[in-house]
């Protein structure tokens, strides 16, 4: 099968006193059992076959927690996605003209593997990716739930019969897939934003190619090799990673791929979208999100602390959906502050795979600086930290757990997504204030509120220009409803029966001469 190099390099002894030796070790014997089991790959997958980049090159991945590599991996580009393109291309054919009772059969066996090495699956996230074991266990369990879910709904994809005009005419609607798909997924969940875009592909006949992010592309290997134990013929889904640029634009500039779906940041978004239209394809978008969290002066505070506890937190704060604002009413401004101050403090910080872990690492020290920044510029402008505020005492890219108070709009914080444990509380006085606070930005993915009051929960919720809001709630995503955003959060949605709309085309047929003899 030929896997690539797997490298567990001794940990410096410099950084065994901060990480603590037992849990390094720990990690060390985690990656040498991944090693050695039967999901684990670190080549590319195209036409069914492992392989590695055409010119031999290869890329590092790292344990955010320990800094350690964990395995090379190739660093694929423009040929070899070219190859992968003409392999989902060659492959559409036939599993386009599959019945949808066997296509779903193949979604339904890949479900079950990935249910049958949830452990396995979950440490492999927590390696590459740094979230506690917990949190990367229920990852799976969400990830996979796409694929069940778009097992079933491979056989409810209905056509229509429309009432003709004229007495000999029958007219048809039919969906058909629409082709070849690039997905191209985020580092924050690397099996569920993958999950999420790939089974409804599969289940309504295209084919896909993945390019996972090349910080924590293990996790789609090994979800692509369980693909293959399932029965998903060969080039029905092939995943290369690499150079980001290079195979974006063989996705964009490839007529044979005729849909893009990709989860990340705004920018790049844009970047897709514009690139997307010289050969007119199908997008869909999932971008960066400014959530706000307004929390009322009749909402019940035990309520509310615990959702934006679980809002904010998170993934170490590092999700499109988390709370990165936090609008609470100034009647119970201080009180609640108090409140979440000590919730806060009780949230452990340690490598995911420690007992009692809720929060692991930044991804990388580039987003370690971003929250250093956002967070310099709002005290230069008079915001206050009241808990954290800095590097945890771990080192590498372990960040406090941190609240800040007194923010202003005019705030970065309060501007942009932070993308890290820090939670702005921000001031408001009436309801209609509120609002006004929560849109005035370019995003629109997510809004939570936290009330008692039933009149004002429909108001708030219809006057929020947001795709996904939360009412008393801080998790809130299904894959039984549709997510997705509004403005510059993206387009279309995905999850729920209305994500799998997103890889069919409507095709209108005319029967005529109907009553000639």
């Amino acid at each position: 099968m030929g896997v690539a190099r797997f490298a567990l390099c001794k940990i410096s002894s410099s950084l065994l006193p901060r990480m603590h030796r037992p849990s390094a070790l720990r990690q060390m014997s985690v990656a040498a059992d991944l090693k050695n089991s039967t999901i684990f790959r670190s080549q590319g997958l195209i036409g069914g076959r492992w392989v590695a980049a055409h010119d031999g090159k290869t890329l590092q991945v790292n344990n955010p927690s320990t800094g350690e590599i964990i395995a090379d991996v190739p660093f694929m580009g423009r040929r070899e996605t070219n190859d992968a393109i003409s392999s989902a291309y060659e492959a559409l054919n036939s599993w386009s003209k599959l019945t949808a009772t066997e296509r779903s059969k193949c979604l339904r066996k890949w479900y079950d593997l990935i249910m049958s090495h949830k452990e396995e699956l979950g440490q492999l996230i927590t390696l590459e990716q740094g979230k506690p074991l917990k949190e990367a266990l229920g990852e799976v369990s969400y990830g996979a739930s796409f694929i069940e879910f778009f097992a079933e709904e491979a056989k409810r994809v209905y056509g229509d019969i429309i009432p003709a005009t004229l007495a000999d005419r029958r007219l048809f609607v039919l969906k058909q897939p629409v082709g070849v798909v690039g997905a191209i997924t985020p580092w924050n969940f690397p099996l569920a934003m993958i999950t999420r875009k790939v089974g409804p592909a599969l289940a309504c006949g295209c084919t896909a190619v993945v390019k996972p992010s090349e910080l924590t592309p293990l996790t789609a290997l090994a979800a692509a090799e369980l693909a293959l134990q399932a029965g998903i013929p060969p080039g029905v889904l092939n995943v290369v990673m690499g150079n980001a640029p290079d195979i974006g634009d063989a996705l964009l500039a490839s007529p044979q791929v005729r849909k893009i779906t990709f989860t990340g940041s705004t920018a790049v978004g844009k970047k897709l979208m514009a690139g997307a239209a010289g050969t007119v394809k199908r997008i869909s978008l999932e971008l960066g999100g400014n959530a706000p969290c307004i929390v009322f002066d009749d909402a019940d505070l035990d309520v509310a602390v615990k959702g934006v506890l679980a809002a904010k937190f998170r993934n170490s704060g590092q999700t499109c959906v988390c709370a990165n604002r936090v609008i609470v009413h100034e009647g119970i401004y201080e009180k609640f502050a108090e409140a979440f101050s000590k919730a806060v403090q009780n949230l452990q910080v340690g490598d995911g795979f420690t007992e009692g872990v809720v929060q692991g690492p930044l991804i990388n020290e580039a987003a370690v600086q971003k929250v250093e920044s956002f967070l310099q510029d709002a005290l230069s402008k008079g915001a206050k930290v009241i808990l954290g505020g800095k590097r945890h005492s771990l080192g590498m890219t372990f960040y406090e757990p941190t609240i800040v108070t007194d923010v202003k709009t005019d705030m970065l914080l309060a501007r942009e997504e932070v993308f890290g444990p820090v939670a702005p509380l921000l001031r408001f006085k009436t309801e209609e204030e509120a609002i006004r606070i929560a849109n005035d930005t370019n995003a629109g993915l997510a809004a939570y509120i936290f009330t008692s009051n039933v009149q004002r929960t429909w108001r708030v919720s219809e006057a929020l220009e947001y795709g996904l809001v939360g009412v008393n709630e801080g998790i809130i995503s299904t894959e039984v409803a549709p997510f997705g955003g509004v403005k510059q959060s993206g387009l279309g949605r995905e999850g729920s029966k209305y994500g799998i709309d997103e890889y069919l085309e409507l095709k209108y047929v005319c029967l005529g001469d109907m009553n000639r003899k």
